[in-house]
């Protein structure tokens, strides 16, 4: 039976004649490369590991960088999760969505090959090995949040046909060298047919950041992303969980958390405290609004990718003031909100979510990512 993986390269990505110019930045690499460049899949050069597989950190010949992901075991369901993800990777060219350098498909290991990030994820700067550094500076966090946002606008917006990424998070939000965002990780993405509203699939996901409508009844679209987009704007901007454990038996959503704060006006009790009141008040202000109404309980309500962007930049003050006063903020209830700690596993925060088959999601842990390898 032919496999998912060489059905597309009959049709899609591996077609570079028919992409043209698009395919110059990337190659097929062979598993000896591959080997040579990461010192056969060393642990010492291991750069965090989920429920895919592991990621290396490599060197190629010519002195350049790589982050070489690993599938861990060879099904047709990861091998069709493999071809989705270099056939979007190939599709997309943006500066804040992470570059395909290329893969590898030789017997049954599975291959994806991508610039290194130096500065590895967002997650590990709010909640992993470099927490306590506090590298993250308000001007570096509102940047995040805007390049980040801008790469899900060109996904919305301008690829062709329309991409949904389904997997908006901190450790999926990585960072370069100048601490400029890249979304990463299109594993889970989905692309829209013209005149499609939603799709609706499988659920795939992590909890915390699951769009209510999503989570339920497995409707996916573009506001499912911008759901999640809010609760990462949150996260960013406060340096919390998107759910969090309050006790053995209870556990609290961030959007819980922070909406009666909002309502209250109360917004240096939302900024990080690793912050040490180092932030523009505006703009802080600004992201919680923008972050708030992203995560609204109803998908109606919720902005586009186009109009987040530009309240981030705060380029129209009277949309900015429609939003201060949208109705949400003017009382404490969170009546909204509280989809998210219902049914979370107390062993991870992160939980990767099918219908019929809940699985854990293994993020990276404090101290497992590596930086700087030589």
């Amino acid at each position: 039976m032919a496999s998912a993986f060489r059905s597309m390269c009959c049709f899609g990505y591996c077609n570079r004649e028919e992409r043209g110019k698009k395919q110059a930045s990337w190659r097929i690499f062979s598993l000896k490369e591959l080997h040579s460049a990461t010192n056969n899949f060393n642990y010492d050069n291991k750069l965090g590991e989920g429920g895919f597989g592991s990621v290396y950190w490599g060197q190629l010949s010519d002195g350049s960088q790589i982050a070489v992901k690993r599938l861990k075991v060879w099904s047709n369901k990861a091998e069709m999760e493999f071809a989705v993800e270099v056939e979007i990777l190939v599709r997309v060219r943006h500066k804040n969505l992470l570059s395909l350098r290329g893969y590898c498909a030789e017997g049954q290991e599975r291959l994806i090959v991508y610039d290194y990030m130096p500065n590895l994820s967002l997650l590990s700067h709010l909640h992993g090995q470099h927490s306590v550094e506090s590298f993250l500076n308000w001007e570096r966090r509102m940047n995040i949040a805007i390049g980040s946002a801008e790469g899900i606008v060109y996904l919305h917006h301008h690829a062709t046909p329309h991409i949904i990424h389904r997997d908006i998070k901190a450790s999926n939000v990585l960072l370069d060298s100048d601490f400029e965002a890249q979304v990463a990780d299109f594993g889970f993405a989905k692309l829209i047919p013209d005149g499609a509203t939603h799709v609706t699939t499988r659920v795939k996901g992590t909890l915390g950041y699951l769009a209510p409508e999503y989570a339920m009844l497995g409707k996916a679209s573009e506001s499912c992303d911008v759901y999640s987009f809010g609760i990462l704007l949150l996260e960013l901007a406060s340096g919390r969980k998107p759910i969090e454990k309050l006790s053995p038996t209870m556990k609290r959503t961030i959007t819980d958390w922070a909406l009666p704060l909002a309502c209250q006006r109360k917004f240096s009790e939302l900024a990080d405290p690793k912050l040490d009141g180092k932030f523009v008040e505006e703009e802080l202000k600004r992201v919680i609004f923008v972050a708030l109404i992203c995560a609204h309980g109803d998908p109606e309500k919720r902005p586009t990718m186009l109009e987040v962007v530009e309240l981030l930049k705060g380029e129209s003050k009277e949309k900015l003031a429609d939003l201060e006063n949208d109705e949400l903020f003017k009382g404490s209830q969170t009546a909204d909100f509280n989809y998210g700690s219902s049914g979370a596993d107390d062993s991870s925060e992160f939980i990767s979510v099918e219908k019929d088959s809940i699985q854990e999601l293994k993020e990276v842990e404090p101290g497992t990512e590596k930086a700087n390898l030589k």
